[in-house]
């Protein structure tokens, strides 16, 4: 029944990014103020997880935040609201890897209209066992 709903609704419109989605949220009521819109460092915390899905992978183990370079909130993220994250490395270091996120909100009560709430650039390094830093395989 619901499968026949979504086919005879028109296809939402997809958020402006030529990044890889990384994460798909949806904000509870637990993570907002008494206004309604999310806190800031819940978004942050959920754009470290997004931005570390793909040194994860490169790197096929233990990586650690060591930088956010860049942070900022476009727009009010709101109780309600569906948070698609998009990540791409832009550089690759000795250790490290640095990561370009964007937070596209599907606003439920606009249609599914996708409007860019954030974005980020963040470095992560890769870490051994002890947690020293260990070199980062080049891209092939």
């Amino acid at each position: 029944m619901y499968s026949n709903t979504l086919q005879q609704n028109s296809p939402r419109p997809l958020p402006p990014s030529t990044k890889e989605l990384v994460l798909k949220v949806i904000p509870m009521p637990a993570d907002c103020n008494q206004y309604g819109l999310i806190f800031g460092g819940w978004v942050m915390a959920q754009v470290d997880l997004a931005g570390s899905v793909l040194p994860f992978r490169h790197v096929k183990g233990r990586i650690t935040t060591v930088a956010v370079k860049e942070f900022v909130f476009k727009e009010p993220v709101r109780l309600g609201d569906l948070l698609s994250f998009y990540a791409e490395i832009i550089r690759i270091g000795t250790t490290s890897i640095t990561v370009d996120v964007e937070v596209f909100a599907e606003r439920i009560d606009s249609n599914g209209k996708h409007v860019k709430v954030t974005e980020a650039t963040l470095t992560y390094v890769a870490v051994d066992e002890n947690g020293k830093p260990k070199p980062v395989p080049k891209l092939k």
